[in-house]
């Protein structure tokens, strides 16, 4: 069961706190759910209905109520649409949905998603498990499943979402030109099980097919390789600016530096054409596929 469905109540049963808790240091988003939880304490103090009564007709405990109010609890979008009918608020509580939707995810990831919404052009090396734009939802969940200290069900699902979300660079148009280099064994290691890689490797095959999309696969039997030293990743933009990351240099966060990109663009090129080519590396992902 998902957190999502641990999290609703049902029949008039209260819920188990359905949302996420606010990040103290994510001020912006500290900031923007203080706001609605002050517009959904006003339409209800406007309504005549008590916190408990409140909860009970919308189908949330009181408890939840109260945080949702106080801003420190960010609500899900199904709390919101229950909270307009039953407030009457005529769509204007359900709007603040696109509000929530971004501050929701981790600070961290909104920044990246930001930074990949801009992007005309993405280069990326990927050696301990699949870049998180090419991950399944399931191969997603199983991931952030398995770290240590474990996660809890409602921050892996929050993870898992704010990952997902982050793959609609794939629907732009212009459609950016993205470039993937992954190692031969992320399409060994059964994260989540055999079936979970299966249906990963069988997403990887679509998504090479798309025309502004190359998935290159570095074997693991290469005698020289470029990219010993960890992942890395550039993202370039229409105004000629760009960023990149790579993991151990420049204290593993991102440059802006033209010197430092330089090094990092000159590895990621090397690493390309050390890799199979998008033909060759479609053909090695079917193969894996079958032995899979």
């Amino acid at each position: 069961m998902t957190a999502d469905e641990t999290g609703t109540a049902q029949g008039g049963a209260e819920a188990d706190e359905p949302g996420w808790d606010v990040d103290p240091d994510d001020e912006s988003g500290a900031a923007m759910a203080a706001t609605v939880g002050r517009q959904i304490k006003a339409w209800r103090e406007a309504a005549g209905m008590r916190a408990g009564e409140f909860g009970a007709a919308i189908g949330y405990g009181e408890d939840l109520v109260y945080k949702v109010e106080g801003g420190r609890r960010i609500p899900r979008p199904e709390f919101l649409d229950r909270a307009d009918e039953v407030l009457g608020a005529g769509g204007k509580l359900a709007l603040m949905k696109r509000e929530l939707a971004e501050v929701r995810y981790p600070k961290k990831v909104r920044e990246l998603a930001k930074l990949e919404a801009r992007a005309v052009e993405l280069l990326a090396y990927g050696c301990h498990n699949l870049h998180g734009l090419l991950q399944t939802e399931e191969y997603a969940r199983a991931l952030f499943g398995m770290r240590r200290p474990a996660f809890s069900l409602d921050e892996v699902e929050r993870l898992v979402a704010a990952r997902v979300a982050r793959q609609s660079i794939f629907d732009r148009s212009p459609a950016p030109e993205l470039s993937f280099v992954q190692e031969e064994v992320t399409l060994r290691r059964h994260l989540g099980g055999r079936m979970v890689l299966r249906r990963q490797l069988e997403h990887l095959l679509t998504l090479g097919q798309l025309r502004n999309v190359e998935i290159q696969i570095m074997p693991t039997g290469r005698d020289d390789h470029a990219g010993m030293g960890g992942e890395m990743q550039v993202l370039k933009f229409g105004d000629g600016s760009a960023v990149g990351r790579s993991e151990g240099d420049f204290g593993s966060r991102p440059v802006a530096d033209p010197k430092h990109l330089r090094i990092i663009e000159l590895r990621c090129g090397i690493i390309r054409a050390q890799a199979l080519t998008p033909r060759e590396s479609l053909a090695f992902i079917e193969q894996a596929l079958g032995e899979t």
